[in-house]
């Protein structure tokens, strides 16, 4: 049962603490970050005692505070937690302390909750702080006018405009480097590094989704941290639509605190009205502090993440996706060798990409027309369907149902249905625009077309696509902000199909990696982090989306020799490798390859059947190198018995050795067996001769003491460019 909190409370669990102190008018953040242990009520007087700044030059007559709700009433002139206004007035926000619950979990963790009052709008706002156990700070804030709510200068009920409400947690003086993420289409999270400086480091996306230059994860640290060293404070915003992520550095600080980490939902101008009623809930900030790197921060999330009600729980199926087999070409007959071919090497899951429906030869037409295309598909898609049942594989479909063709029956039945200004719809996208899903009509439409299509062909699993950023997301005739309510819409459509069909499968594309976030990967069951297949840009895609997502959840394929991105040759042993560690599948023309080309991708789909129960539920591990032109991770089982390891060339480098490499995650006291795995063949080297230790381990199992892996390290093989090779590694008991 809630119990009445102490002065001082605090959330602990996995070594992290984070302790507020109920002050008035708002109660104050007096540390995020390392656990401080069972403190006495001595310790916590002492700890709100050290709470208190010095008092500055020409600044306020009392101390500056952090507060949980940091506004200018507290002498905050960062941004502040909140702001908006009520016909122009209520501008200057206070916010007073009302209740608070305090839960703490015997497991570790718990939840506090706070309740405040802002009387100048009539706001009342709920702020939620979850630990869970494995250091996740999860926070969100409902702010809701109570009905009769008025302003204070007014008798007027008119509808308080929030411009904005953010999440805010303290950072210490010593996190002063950022790294966040950009990127492009086919080159997703592509990591930047910069020193904090006075002012505000501001990441705000307007693409309607996160983008595929998503921020991703926000993290700050101490210099030169790295994958296995270094304190660091970490943010996810787990909302799909437009968002804003910030550090905030002021010259007086933050209170004791030097800065301010944090995010939130980007608020379009008169998005959210709050007439009195009416509530608006941020969407979750999940924060995580480590004092291992970022492995820290992301076997953090990976155990959040895995711990999940909804969490993949059996083996993740081995995908064959059609898209860069067969493109638009869809032919049944093609399409059945194709099928037959996926299940002679190990597929499990066979995926029918764009191009089935009414209309679709090319990307120009047919979107939002739902049924089959009858002169393709003259029975329908069920002739396909039951012949990959028959065969042992499950059925799954590519869908955008959040798009439309205006070359197609929708939109010259229902104008009305696309999202855009009273002026006249703006550039097309990919041929495409946007359906309004927050008109009920259609949403119903696009429930039923894909309730349809799920129960009439036995669908597994559907890969969701959205291929367009939504510009001018209005609503017509008054031009009203729709961006935030198309996103609860989505919401509402995943989890009714879901509701419907509890077994489905749904995958998050949005021309590949647009749309991962941990809003939409509640409602769904893995990400297409990519469209790029090119092992050598898979190395990093795949190594930074690992950052916040674990491998069961990343969609990884083989493609083709030549990648149909960039036009680049690699080997299969590389290709095969690189896909093996997330959610593995093919994507490819199987008719073409060659009886060699199947043999290695059966023996590849029987080592990703064995090993994907270590691969997918142990901890990711990533080596610091000083040349990133070599990669070395790897996953090592919870309980430390077993490991896989690639080791990976991208590029050239100058030196000619690559000398002694330490794997990480391993523990330096015990005794390991390890062994190169060749079933997918061995790589390319750049040398006359391995290595002598590889040249054992090729052969057999070669037996090494814990600190000769884990802190001497192994002079690793030279590898020509993009090469990959695999290291198994075995606990001897």
């Amino acid at each position: 049962m809630p119990t009445t909190p102490a002065r001082i409370v605090s959330l602990r669990a996995a070594g992290t603490c984070f302790a507020v102190e109920l002050t008035e008018p708002v109660p104050r953040v007096l540390h995020w970050g390392a656990d401080l242990g069972e403190l006495t009520t001595e310790d916590l007087t002492a700890l709100s005692l050290t709470a208190e700044p010095a008092l500055l030059n020409n600044a306020l007559d009392t101390p500056r505070r952090f507060t949980v709700w940091p506004t200018e009433a507290d002498g905050w002139s960062g941004t502040p937690a909140h702001h908006g206004h009520l016909s122009g007035t209520a501008g200057a926000p206070r916010p007073t302390l009302t209740g608070a619950t305090h839960r703490a979990d015997p497991e570790g963790g718990g939840e506090l909750e706070l309740r405040l009052t802002e009387a100048a709008s009539g706001l009342d706002i709920t702020l939620t702080y979850a630990l869970d156990t494995h250091g996740i700070l999860t926070a969100d804030a409902v702010l809701s006018r109570a009905e009769g709510a008025d302003s204070a200068e007014s008798s007027d009920p008119a509808p308080y405009d929030l411009s904005g409400a953010l999440t805010l947690l303290p950072l210490p003086r010593r996190a002063t480097e950022i790294l966040d993420f950009t990127g492009k289409w086919s080159r997703e999270r592509s990591p930047q590094r910069r020193p904090l400086h006075q002012g505000s480091h501001v990441r705000d996306v307007r693409r309607g989704k996160p983008g595929v230059d998503s921020p991703y994860l926000l993290t700050v640290g101490v210099p030169g941290f790295g994958f296995r060293t270094g304190e660091v404070w970490a943010v996810h915003v787990a909302w799909s639509g437009d968002q804003r992520y910030l550090v905030e550095q002021l010259p007086e600080g933050a209170g004791v605190h030097a800065s301010a980490l944090g995010g939130g939902e980007l608020l379009r101008a008169g998005e959210i009205r709050l007439a009195p009623g009416d509530s608006y809930r941020t969407p979750r900030c999940h924060f995580a502090w480590s004092a291992d790197g970022l492995d820290g921060i992301a076997d953090r999330f990976h155990r959040h993440l895995r711990a999940r009600p909804q969490h993949p729980r059996g083996p993740r199926p081995l995908v064959l996706n059609s898209w860069e087999g067969v493109y638009f070409d869809h032919d049944l007959g093609r399409l059945k060798a194709l099928a037959e071919r996926a299940a002679a090497v190990g597929v499990e899951r066979f995926v029918l990409d764009d191009g089935w429906f009414r209309g679709r030869r090319a990307d120009t037409a047919g979107l939002g027309d739902w049924l089959p295309d009858p002169a393709v598909w003259p029975e329908g898609l069920t002739p396909l369907a039951d012949h990959v049942r028959a065969l042992g594989m499950d059925f799954g479909l590519w869908v955008e149902p959040e798009m439309v063709n205006l070359d197609s029956h929708l939109a010259r039945t229902h104008p009305d249905w696309i999202l855009g200004p009273a002026a006249g719809l703006g550039p097309s996208a990919r041929h495409q625009h946007v359906l309004d899903l927050s008109r009920p009509e259609v949403f119903d439409y696009l429930l039923k077309s894909l309730d349809a299509l799920v129960g009439s062909y036995d669908i597994a699993f559907l890969k969701w696509d959205h291929n367009r950023e939504l510009h001018e997301a209005v609503h017509a005739p008054g031009d009203r902000p729709a961006a935030h309510a198309q996103v609860e819409a989505l919401y509402r459509l995943l989890d009714a199909v879901k509701q419907q069909h509890p077994a489905l499968e749904i995958e998050s594309c949005a021309s590949g990696g647009g749309r991962v976030d941990l809003g939409v990967l509640a409602r769904t069951d893995r990400v297409w982090p990519s469209d790029c297949n090119d092992p050598v840009e898979r190395q990093a895609i795949q190594n930074w989306t690992g950052q916040l997502l674990p491998p069961e959840l990343v969609g990884s394929h083989v493609g083709a020799a030549r990648s149909h991105t960039t036009d680049r040759v690699t080997s299969d042993t590389f290709r095969l490798i690189t896909a093996l560690f997330g959610h593995a599948g093919i994507e490819q023309d199987l008719n073409e390859c060659s009886a060699e080309e199947l043999t290695r991708l059966t023996a590849w789909g029987t080592l990703y059947r064995e090993l994907r129960p270590l691969l997918h539920t142990g901890r990711t591990v990533r080596a610091d190198l000083e040349d990133e032109s070599r990669v070395l991770h790897g996953v090592v089982a919870q309980d430390g018995s077993r490991a896989l390891y690639s080791w990976a060339r991208v590029a050239t480098s100058p030196e000619g050795q690559s000398g002694r490499t330490p794997f990480p995650g391993l523990d330096p006291d015990a005794r390991y067996r390890l062994r190169v795995r060749t079933e997918l063949g061995l790589p390319s080297f750049h040398q006359v001769a391995p290595p002598l230790w590889l040249t054992a381990a090729v052969d057999d199992w070669l037996t090494l003491p814990g600190a000769v892996l884990t802190t001497a390290g192994l002079p690793m093989p030279t590898l020509n460019p993009a090469q990959a090779l695999l290291v198994e590694v075995h606990r001897q008991d």
